[in-house]
């Protein structure tokens, strides 16, 4: 008897299985920093605050790197698994999954790179003044950074979730030749927003409704983009 999970295709099924098990993780504890988490610590009173980032923050940013890098990780399997599916990196497939991914790959870099020294440095803060040190003078700069490029991280979450589910699911036809075009124009675009990230101001970011608006919007702008350049 021949199992269907035991083949080729079953094991693009086990990673992708796997990679939305991860992206559910990291994607599910990013919204609960900035919809929830945030929304709390902007209300409470100091000790409250000190007991969050000494306490639950170290825990829910574990769980939070590694469901990014395990998205990641298993993200590169599956498109490494590709073609077992008849799917093509070098066609329409390719686009827009690698457009999804570039989006995914900021957020994971930000994630492990940016967001993550940061709050380190404000957990540590916490637990110093709570023995009675005095506070790190960075720690403010460190909790502005990683608040600022959350709210980027939120910003790219729905484009990047729209193209992973556009690429085997939505008829947008590529045409190849005009592929460098797109690709000119969306990693500048993305520059852009990171280098808004690690320079910029949160601006109409401030706000959860914003970067959610923001983010929705971005989503449109870059799906017509994809229509009208290739």
């Amino acid at each position: 008897m021949d199992f269907a999970l035991f083949s080729t295709l079953g094991l693009h099924f086990i990673l992708k299985w796997l990679h939305l098990f991860f992206g559910i993780l990291w994607i599910g504890h990013l919204y609960y920093f900035n919809m929830t988490q945030g929304s709390f610590m902007a209300q409470t009173d100091a000790p409250s605050k000190s007991q969050v980032q000494q306490k639950l923050l170290p825990i829910a940013l574990w769980w939070f790197r590694w469901g990014a890098m395990w998205t990641f990780v298993t993200g590169l399997l599956m498109l490494h698994t590709a073609s077992y599916t008849g799917f093509s990196i070098m066609g329409d497939w390719g686009v827009k999954i690698l457009t999804g991914a570039l989006f995914a790959t900021l957020m994971w870099f930000n994630v492990w790179f940016v967001i993550w020294p940061a709050q380190k440095v404000v957990i540590k803060n916490a637990e110093d003044v709570a023995k009675g040190s005095a506070a790190n003078p960075l720690a403010p700069a460190a909790a502005a950074r990683a608040l600022l490029v959350s709210r980027t991280n939120t910003l790219l979450s729905v484009p990047m979730l729209f193209f992973m589910a556009a690429a085997p699911h939505l008829p947008i036809e590529v045409d190849m030749s005009k592929a460098w075009m797109w690709w000119v124009f969306i990693l500048f675009g993305v520059g852009a927003i990171q280098f808004n990230a690690i320079k910029g101001k949160l601006g109409p970011m401030t706000t959860v409704k914003g970067v959610v608006t923001c983010s929705f919007i971005l989503t449109a702008i870059v799906y017509f983009a994809m229509e009208l350049i290739v």
